[in-house]
């Protein structure tokens, strides 16, 4: 007899959830158990992480989508594991072995290699990736057996620290710290170290430990989350605000926060700034201001970006209430 799925209640949800995305989840696996936990009704992610990388994966929620490109142009910290001297077709441990080769790179080599590798390079995306061609993601021409011909990006690697080194035994390894722009594939840098050391390598090891300005040591687990109440589980949620970190901060009153809504420009003394978090003014006297939305600032001018609906707005103001009573 076939078992009778229960239907999920959704709900307005808003706010930033910071998870630590297992291995052998894709982000979009991750992003939808995630919204069924808090049984979200609208949810996004600020890009992918690899299935095969564990680590920081922001997910939005509600209001909070209207901002997740904002986060795309984030610069990703990452800490990975390179094993030398062989090579696989994936760059990573997925990937059947190719070539493998004697490492006999001295520890002077390595420090000078690295420091080849800092500022901006070129990369070329690698065929098992999401990037897409004429329509298709290289990874389906990887599947089918078809390599084709990929530009070179320019990313910037503004830091690799050394955090370990083994070059001999049956398992020599490099173990790096990696800050990076966006766009950066770490097994394609991975790998290209391998070779400038004479020795080739892959990947063994992946994990994102800080994505703009958030930590992994402040994210939480699907088990941890799933193992909380359902209270404890909007609570682990950031502000939608959070993903407007590093912006100017304006604080309109209320006739100018209704205008503002409408998509209408403001006049005031403010400086030019590329990026405006505009707030009005609380519901409550106790409240804090709610935010309306992005902005950027231009001769004095205040000009609308994304804004939020006033039913999102009301909604934040409501559930931030119920959650200080």
């Amino acid at each position: 007899m076939e078992r009778q799925r229960t239907r999920v209640q959704r709900r307005p949800v808003h706010g930033v959830l910071l998870l630590d995305k297992p291995l052998g989840f894709s982000s979009n696996q991750a992003l939808q158990k995630a919204k069924w936990l808090l049984r979200a009704e609208k949810a996004g992610h600020t890009g992918t992480l690899d299935p095969l990388a564990s680590g920081v994966l922001p997910l939005c929620f509600g209001a909070a989508t209207k901002f997740s490109q904002l986060h795309l142009d984030a610069d990703k910290t990452y800490e990975t594991t390179v094993r030398l001297g062989v090579r696989t077709t994936t760059a990573d441990a997925e990937g059947d072995v190719i070539d493998t080769r004697a490492v006999t790179c001295s520890v002077g080599q390595v420090v000078e290699t690295l420091d080849r590798f800092m500022g901006e390079i070129d990369q070329v995306p690698p065929m098992h990736s999401a990037l897409k061609k004429d329509g298709k993601a290289l990874y389906e021409y990887a599947r089918d057996g078809e390599t084709v011909e990929r530009d070179a990006r320019r990313v910037t690697i503004h830091d690799i620290e050394l955090l370990h080194m083994q070059l001999d035994g049956d398992a020599p390894q490099l173990r790096l710290r990696v800050v990076c722009s966006k766009g950066t594939y770490i097994r394609t840098l991975g790998e290209d170290i391998g070779e400038a050391l004479g020795c080739g390598g892959h990947l063994i090891a992946l994990r994102r430990v800080a994505t703009g300005p958030f930590d992994v040591a402040d994210a939480v687990t699907l088990d941890a989350l799933e193992a909380m109440s359902e209270t404890d589980r909007v609570d682990a949620l950031l502000p939608v605000q959070a993903l407007l970190a590093g912006h100017e901060r304006v604080t309109l009153d209320a006739e100018h926060a209704g205008r503002f809504l409408s998509g209408v420009r403001r006049r005031g003394d403010w400086p030019d700034r590329e990026r405006v978090a505009v707030f009005g003014p609380p519901p409550h006297p106790d409240s804090p201001p709610v935010l309306l939305g992005s902005a950027h600032t231009k001769a004095g001018e205040l000009i609308p970006g994304r804004l939020l609906s006033p039913t999102d707005i009301q909604q934040i103001a409501d559930l931030t209430e119920a959650h200080a009573s």
